[in-house]
């Protein structure tokens, strides 16, 4: 091991390459785990709309599993609300919630969209109380929010 800790980093190339070449692998069977959670997810969907068919009194707890099944990991929806809001157009809640159940292959019926657009809004009521989102009236059912960045240590805030 001394030999290895002794050598300039440039020579120890086969290591590098060795980690990145895993983690590659790894990252790609996370993007396959991905995918196939997504079927199943809409499987389950299926299944669940199909039980509703013929008994009708199962609906609230399949919305309630439903709810509790499709939490994002932590961190996840501010990311993702971050990426959309970085483009400097104003965004409202439903077009964030669209985006949402688009992305993650989601149904959309009324009571999905009602809780991802809750869990949206939540995310960005927690970045606007902080001061990283501003929201607007757009004059319709949903706020717009828009990117505001702090300009250095004055703190003066700009729109992005």
């Amino acid at each position: 091991m001394s030999d290895l800790a002794e050598l300039p980093k440039g020579e120890r190339p086969n290591t590098i390459a060795g980690l990145l070449q895993k983690r590659e692998q790894l990252v790609n069977v996370r993007k396959q785990l991905e995918a196939d959670l997504r079927k199943v997810t809409c499987d389950i969907d299926h299944l669940d709309a199909t039980v509703r068919l013929f008994d009708p009194e199962t609906t609230p707890a399949a919305i309630k599993r439903y709810a509790t099944k499709h939490r994002a990991k932590r961190g996840h929806v501010t990311r993702f609300v971050l990426e959309r809001l970085r483009s400097g157009d104003l965004v409202t809640t439903r077009e964030l919630t669209e985006q949402w159940l688009e992305a993650r292959k989601l149904r959309t019926d009324d009571a999905t969209f009602a809780t991802i657009r809750k869990r949206i809004g939540a995310c960005l009521g927690k970045m606007r109380d902080n001061g990283t989102v501003e929201a607007l009236n757009t004059g319709n059912l949903y706020r717009g929010y828009r990117l505001v960045l702090q300009d250095g240590p004055t703190g003066m805030h700009q729109h992005l």
